[in-house]
């Protein structure tokens, strides 16, 4: 079942009507959905959709010959190949020119692995031919880096040519519910901690009433189809898997600093840097700055997706559990038991989802929503702010706490967030937020009716 996606889906099917040529790439990470979004869109439209492979030019061409046979010879089980690709675009010109045809190319980075002329044939089709028909070109791929740089990119031949291109990102922790609604808000906001609003991972975790037989089942099972899907990305996308698991695993054992995850993984420090860029690129790591300053020495890394943060933090350390099938037996102690602590963080980037996306009476206009650090000299400690939200312009800020506790939330927290907001000192007023899955004390409650604090529940948030 089709799910979310409704702005991109729209925008396509706007483009659609118009009759005119359009050449619109749509690329993310791997299990975003970008192919389920694709194929909705193609639902009762002319279609050739070409999925490229990782393997030869002769055998993509081979793939493409079928896939455009197959769009007028429904049932064909083989087709005849085409000479070249430049006669395969021959015969999509001579389809399109009889009705509005949708071709897609999937996982394009593949295909111009296999044929590198191929960005400069689409070019030359694009330019000479295609431009004035009405056909509706789609170049979908994985590999961010790729399409950023290679197509999207000022040096790639097909520069320009786009109409419309769209970055799939990750679901929200509110979009998300669409997909199993029945849960409570805490199983919302957990299931999002683990698979990070990946709808592949949603649909592959199977959660039918609990969430913790659906683990058992599919992540914390050796037959699980979820209990080896980092590895198995990592071999799927890269040419030294273990050397990168080497990086994640450092940085999932709390090594921060490039030279700190260098050390911890055993390599140079140069040549740890490498890994990890392309392990940004791909958006498994994500690199964090204090809001307010330059990426330098007080930037840190951390795993950016979530599904492979929790993966690291509970599979490797339980895989004797796993494999011998004792898992059920210490699930409560070694896994479910650590669940509120591992939400902080998760918990945190879904505040900041909620100012940036479903606040609806912000106190200024937001420029970006970050958290901060630093050193508080009078007390000669270092300090955390959870959320720092900047202004468009001025130097009023927002001033976030985020506790995902069972206790509830009391003033002190409030005192604590003002004595934080001194040390950052960026701004002249300051308006403060605090989010609890718990919620708060009465007599924080009363300070939010005087206007000293905006108080934010994790119900409220799923409103």
């Amino acid at each position: 079942m089709f799910h979310c996606r409704e702005r991109e889906l729209w925008e396509l099917n706007k483009r659609y009507t118009k009759e005119k040529f359009e050449c619109v790439v749509i690329y993310g990470r791997r299990r975003v959905g970008k192919t389920a979004l694709i194929n909705e869109f193609c639902k009762e439209k002319p279609c050739i959709f070409f999925s490229a492979l990782n393997a030869s030019a002769e055998e993509n061409l081979a793939a493409l010959s079928k896939a455009i046979y197959e769009k007028e010879h429904t049932d064909a089980v083989t087709a005849p190949v085409y000479h070249s690709y430049d006669a395969a675009f021959t015969e999509i010109t001579r389809m399109s020119e009889k009705e509005r045809v949708v071709f897609v190319i999937d996982e394009y980075p593949y295909l111009a692995k296999a044929e590198p002329s191929v960005s400069s044939r689409l070019q030359h089709m694009i330019d000479h031919t295609w431009q004035n028909g009405k056909l509706f070109l789609i170049l979908c791929g994985s590999s961010m880096s790729f399409m950023e740089y290679q197509v999207l990119g000022y040096e790639s031949p097909l520069y320009g040519r786009r109409t419309a291109q769209f970055k799939i990102q990750a679901l929200t922790y509110k979009e998300m519910t669409a997909f199993i609604p029945k849960l409570n808000v805490e199983q919302q906001a957990l299931l999002y901690g683990i698979t990070g609003g990946i709808p592949h991972y949603i649909n592959k975790l199977e959660v039918e009433n609990d969430i913790d037989e659906a683990l058992l089942e599919n992540l914390f099972n050796s037959a699980g189809y979820l209990y080896e899907e980092p590895e198995n990305l990592l071999k799927q996308e890269l040419r030294e898997p273990a050397m990168y698991n080497s990086v994640i695993t450092a940085i999932a054992g709390g090594a921060s600093k490039s030279n700190e995850i260098a050390a911890k993984a055993g390599m140079e420090s140069n040549v740890c840097a490498k890994y990890l860029k392309v392990l940004l690129e791909l958006g498994i790591i994500k690199k964090e700055t204090p809001v307010m300053e330059k990426q330098g020495k007080k930037s840190v890394y951390m795993i950016g997706d979530n599904f492979f943060r929790f993966w690291y933090r509970f599979v490797p350390k339980n895989v004797s559990a796993i494999q011998s099938g004792r898992i059920s037996n210490v699930y409560e102690a070694a896994i479910k038991k650590h669940f509120a602590d591992y939400m902080g963080l998760v918990f945190e980037f879904m505040c900041r989802d909620y100012l940036l996306r479903y606040e609806e009476n912000l106190p200024i206009l937001l420029s970006e929503v970050g958290q901060w650090w630093g050193t508080d000299a009078r007390k000669k400690k270092e300090i955390q702010i959870d959320i720092v939200g900047t202004p468009v312009e001025g130097k009023e800020y927002i001033i976030g706490s985020c506790k995902y506790k069972k206790e509830a939330v009391g003033v002190d927290e409030l005192e604590l967030l003002k004595e934080y907001a001194a040390v950052f000192g960026y701004g002249t007023a300051y308006h403060y937020y605090i989010f609890s899955k718990s919620g708060f004390t009465e007599n924080l409650r009363k300070l939010e009716e005087q206007g000293e604090v905006r108080l934010v529940t994790l119900e409220e948030m799923y409103c």
